[in-house]
């Protein structure tokens, strides 16, 4: 059975160059004591790899190892990345780890239970040479005194899927990054309340003076269909702010509709006297992968969704 460190086939290694090449062009190099790029993905199902270089059709699950090779050449353009929907079964996590090397740490939640909960994690990698902890780990709750603020969600109905808030040091600034991925329900109205919220438990932690760091940065999945409608009034209304470059048509999100909106990251900038993030933005986008990965093969959309996934990485570059 090979393994992520066998020698792969001379087809996978020529993507992998023409992969490279493309992501020099797309993502920001990094630049020692000068930028932090900080990204998500929704990586669809990322638990259990089957240990071929190329899964056949009665294969279970379909992600291989050139597909894992392909997720690493992304993942490693990043200082930190929050990954979601990762599964209970963690192989391709683990072997996507390996593969980054000894640089290269992680930290998980443990697997959200229940139907809902979909038995998913919010994971982050990062590279250590150019970020490390700082000291802060927490999964947010919201007090059962705001449920008359946010209908629904009290201590009798939490988020199905805790955002994960996790602190980092880079170049001794230290920001506070919180992943989250909303559920997605049967219409879009199941996700006003969770959105509200999340938006309301960042809004009062930032503006605490108590607070560990007002560095707060929102990232992940969260299910707004387009943009500009209701759910994203709803999570910008306390003042969170989505810059421009990610608001742009061209910065899709999703393998199947370009109208989609899902995935974010977003900060408070001081509008509405809420504090405003000392990290200085720089640029953002996404990594559109399709026609760049797994081009050895007539693969269905479907079929590449659960290879490499149903979601394009999307990336933030900040001047330190």
């Amino acid at each position: 059975m090979p393994t992520v460190f066998d020698t792969p086939p001379i087809e996978v290694q020529e993507e992998l160059t023409l992969l490279k090449k493309d992501l020099d062009e797309k993502i920001p190099f990094k630049e020692f004591d000068h930028n932090l790029l900080i990204a998500t993905w929704n990586i669809r199902a990322f638990g259990n790899l089957t240990r071929k270089w190329e899964s056949g059709d009665n294969d279970s699950p379909k992600r291989d190892l050139h597909s894992i090779l392909c997720i690493v050449e992304i993942i490693k353009r990043f200082d930190v990345i929050a990954i979601q929907e990762v599964k209970a079964n963690i192989r391709a996590l683990r072997d996507s780890l390996k593969l980054l090397g000894d640089d290269w740490s992680m930290i998980l939640t443990d697997v959200n239970r229940g139907d809902e909960g979909n038995d998913e994690r919010m994971a982050y990698l990062f590279d250590t040479r150019r970020v490390n902890l700082s000291g802060l780990a927490a999964e947010l709750v919201v007090p059962n005194e705001w449920k008359d603020k946010v209908d629904q969600i009290s201590l009798e109905r939490q988020f199905v899927r805790s955002p994960y808030a996790v602190s980092f040091r880079a170049n001794n600034r230290t920001f506070i990054l919180v992943t989250l991925h909303i559920l997605f329900g049967d219409s879009s109205n199941d996700r006003i309340d969770e959105l509200r919220g999340i938006a309301e438990w960042l809004s009062s932690w930032a503006t605490d003076i108590n607070a560990f760091d007002h560095n707060l940065i929102a990232l992940g999945d969260f299910n707004i269909d387009k943009r500009g409608d209701l759910l994203n009034q709803t999570f910008i209304s306390t003042g969170l702010h989505v810059p421009p470059e990610l608001q742009n048509e061209e910065v899709t999100r999703s393998i199947f509709d370009e109208t989609k909106f899902y995935d974010q990251i977003a900060w408070f900038n001081g509008d509405n006297n809420a504090p405003k993030l000392s990290l200085e933005f720089v640029n953002g986008g996404n990594f559109n992968f399709m026609g760049k990965v797994l081009t050895n093969r007539d693969l269905t959309k479907v079929r590449m969704s659960f290879m490499i996934s149903d979601h394009f990485p999307l990336w933030a570059e900040f001047r330190l």
